[in-house]
């Protein structure tokens, strides 16, 4: 029961428009547990950083990297003000604030910001070579 819940509050809450559809995906037994599971392994883990400020604290190792960071400015998953402190700490990164959506990679408006930052990076180096 647990695991329905939890699942069904994160399928509403990580779109700006709610789709049914997805939200009855909370109803499955086997797709909300393990749903939950892996979200909450994520979350007891720290997403695998060893403090809360890790990123934040660690970002001159990264740098030198180029990165544009996407946030949705209805995202009520994670924080504006989590990916605005790391784009203080990292000025080089782009900053998208994308206006129609909020947490799901699947919104189509963060779908398009991510599918144009690859476009962008894709001349970027593999294996040492400089891709046109």
């Amino acid at each position: 029961m647990a695991a329905k819940i939890w699942t069904t509050w994160e399928l509403m809450t990580a779109h700006l428009v709610q789709n049914e559809e997805n939200i009855k995906k909370g109803n499955d037994d086997s797709f909300s547990l393990a749903f939950a599971r892996i979200e909450n392994h994520y979350f007891v883990n720290k997403g695998f950083f060893p403090t809360d400020s890790y990123l934040l604290d660690n970002v001159e190792k990264i740098r030198h990297i180029k990165a544009i960071i996407v946030q949705g400015r209805y995202d009520v998953c994670c924080p504006m003000m989590s990916a605005w402190d790391l784009h203080k700490a990292w000025p080089e990164a782009e900053f998208k604030v994308v206006a129609d959506a909020g947490h799901s990679a699947n919104e189509p408006s963060i779908a398009a910001e991510l599918v144009a930052a690859n476009e962008k990076f894709k001349h970027i180096l593999k294996n040492g070579v400089l891709l046109s």
